[in-house]
């Protein structure tokens, strides 16, 4: 499962609003790169594949590849506004190292 805070909710609610897309969620994903191995991967989407893991919470709608899956079971997806720059940031457990600005990790 993937936990959604209030303030990554109200993002990610009002740019979904913004880009117009009804029936548009968060797409989630891990890829390969970054200075720490695995990067993060996010998104808008309207189309569910096959494989994907679905999950709703705070009232916003996650989807997963099965394999990203693996590495992002307990992260708590958030957002950050503060004077070091704006954006979603992802707090997860599995992470065993992340770089400086937080966009990769290593497991």
């Amino acid at each position: 499962m993937i936990k959604v805070t209030e303030s990554a909710r109200d993002q990610a609610i009002r740019l979904m609003a913004e880009s117009g897309v009804e029936g548009s969620f968060i797409r989630v994903g891990v890829q390969g790169g970054g200075c720490s191995g695995l990067m993060y991967d996010l998104d808008f989407d309207t189309e569910e594949k096959e494989d994907d893991k679905v999950f709703e919470d705070n009232g916003v709608k996650i989807v997963v590849d099965k394999k990203s899956f693996l590495y992002l079971v307990g992260t708590t997806l958030d957002y950050s506004g503060g004077l070091n720059g704006k954006g979603f940031v992802f707090k997860n457990p599995n992470a065993d190292r992340t770089c400086g600005c937080g966009e990769s990790f290593s497991i």
